[in-house]
């Protein structure tokens, strides 16, 4: 098949790979590609290229596929490369395609306008797989090898750097017939056996679920309900169970209460979690020795802690097989696990004192089916990632490296890859200053968004760990725009929180427009939590 040029083969490849939005900046070296693009699909124009593989990560989760962004060469492949450290800290399955000098003059040194040295080392550094299109003949091959290797797990990035006069030739395509999808790894009949043997004797059962479980979720329902076992999530992992269930006591397991709980668990059955050290205590937390992993990546298994039966496989299939083992608990334990699960929420709730009503708020106004993308900041690393339920893990959307500045990005992505639901951002206003920007690219695209900014005047969770470890602040007191001119400025509709009273009405109200919304939550006027948040980190010597 014949391609007037790499833009009209890049179409031909997305629709292969049902991406109809894709998000990006346009350039003199990626021209022919966002021309075809905003042609035939959609074309949005983020104002930073950190944000549009931000967008790109999340359209992905939000659908559960693979989403697509399009950057220059050089200093726009280098704005990139923190966002695709954030899709391969995740695992998420982007296509990056970047824009590279003439073939002529790659690697000559000359200082030819946007080159920068080894852009193709950088780009391998950050991404599961990076590689340069040779010649138009190769091209389309490479661009479906990149997508496999994104959408193969465990997943990452896949970035792509094509020469510009290669991008304006004409394309010979010859799409080799779909191969079928190799198996995934699976443990011997041994290992099951054994894992098996151990799972039937438990009598106080715990399962860990991280985002590995996103695929085996009705495997996973299936099991914890056999076994009666209490359901413990990473954040990755939320929503594998909807957490409105009564057996999943969900992201909390450094709380006292769960530490008992595990401390009393006679077997702890996890998937696809890898333990992060803000999930663990900085991996003080302990584990039942009776420990059964499942994960598709080899390297996990014991990586943290040790595992006496290590199960290299695939999560639906290996959950499918220990699923004759499962033996219920004993009497008294299951209660329990409801008991620990209302316990670990009431705490909460109690201790964010009048953040509590944003966080009911939210819920009441959104369908069960709505994202949530949240950046880092308090309200996310408090309540946000723990209290505000979660159904579905495709609605579960935020930064998982840690990086501030990405949620606003993931937002937009998420927003215009399910137009028919509505999304929120939580974002602080700290983090979103990272790409103040793409408020232009909300109100241009005008997705059915509310952005909920709270507003503490700087980096609070940094403010607090200095407040309550050193003498003096440093770095953490920002100045904060006027939001609500900044909104009118973007053209935006704004409103305000500022007591417990107006979450309610003005959160249904935003959600309920069919377009963009800036919410500011004013927390000083709010009023503080009963606690400082300081985030799960240990300060050396103290």
């Amino acid at each position: 098949m014949r391609h007037d040029n790499g833009g009209d083969l890049l179409v031909a490849v997305l629709r292969e790979l049902g991406i109809d939005t894709v998000f990006g900046i346009v350039s003199v070296h990626n021209l022919p590609l966002v021309e075809a693009v905003d042609r035939e699909l959609r074309f949005v124009p983020v104002r930073h290229e950190a944000s549009a593989v931000n967008a790109a990560d999340a359209y992905g989760r939000a659908r559960g596929s693979i989403g697509c962004a399009l950057t220059s060469t050089g200093t726009g492949a280098g704005n990139a490369a923190g966002s695709l450290i954030e899709a391969l800290s995740a695992g998420s399955s982007v296509l990056h395609i970047t824009g590279q000098v003439e073939s002529e003059f790659l690697g000559s040194g000359r200082g030819f306008i946007h080159e920068t040295k080894d852009q193709l080392g950088m780009l391998g550094a950050v991404s599961a797989y990076a590689a340069s299109v040779p010649d138009a003949a190769r091209a389309g091959h490479i661009l479906r090898e990149a997508a496999r290797s994104a959408l193969a797990a465990p997943g990452g990035p896949a970035s792509v750097e094509w020469p510009i006069d290669l991008q304006y030739a004409p394309q010979t395509d010859e799409p080799a017939p779909a191969a079928p999808v190799p198996a995934g790894p699976a443990p011997t009949e041994g290992e099951l056996a054994a894992a098996g043997a151990l799972l039937a004797s438990a009598r106080r059962p715990l399962i860990w679920a991280g985002g590995g479980a996103a695929t085996a979720r009705d495997e996973l329902t299936r099991l914890l309900e056999a076994t009666g076992a209490g359901l413990l999530t990473s954040n990755s992992g939320r929503g594998a169970v909807p957490e409105d269930h009564e057996q999943v006591i969900g992201n909390f397991a450094t709380t006292p209460a769960v530490r008992a709980l595990l401390a009393d668990a006679d077997v702890l059955v996890t998937i696809g979690t890898h333990f992060r050290s803000n999930e663990t205590a900085d991996y003080t937390l302990e584990l039942p020795g009776a420990h059964i992993q499942i994960d598709v990546d080899a390297a996990a298994l014991g990586r943290v802690y040790p595992a006496a039966h290590p199960l290299h496989g695939e999560a639906a299939g290996t959950l499918h097989a220990l699923l004759p083992h499962a033996a219920h608990a004993e009497a008294g334990w299951t209660d329990r696990v409801a008991a620990v699960r209302t316990e670990v929420r009431a705490n909460l709730h109690a201790g964010i004192g009048p953040q509590a009503a944003i966080c009911e708020a939210i819920r009441a106004a959104l369908p069960r089916e709505a994202v949530v993308a949240r950046d880092v900041t308090i309200p996310s690393s408090s309540w946000g990632n723990r209290l505000l339920e979660m159904y579905d893990p495709r609605d579960n959307v935020f930064p998982r490296g840690g990086g501030i500045g990405q949620g606003l990005g993931m937002g937009i992505g998420a927003a215009l890859a399910r137009p028919g639901a509505p999304t929120v951002v939580m974002a602080g206003d700290g983090g979103l200053a990272v790409h103040l920007g793409e408020l232009l690219t909300l109100a241009q695209e005008r997705p059915r968004l509310t952005l909920i900014v709270f507003n503490d005047g700087g980096y609070g969770v940094l403010r607090n760990m200095q407040d309550r470890y050193s003498e003096r602040r440093s770095g953490v007191d920002l100045v904060t725009p006027d939001f609500e001119l900044l909104a009118r400025a973007c053209g935006l509709p704004y409103a305000r929180i500022a007591a417990e009273e107006h979450a309610g009405p003005v959160l249904a109200e935003a959600v309920a427009s069919d377009g963009p919304t800036l919410v500011e939550v004013d927390l000083g006027a709010l009023g503080p939590m009963k606690t400082p948040f300081t985030p799960p980190v240990r300060i050396p010597g103290q």
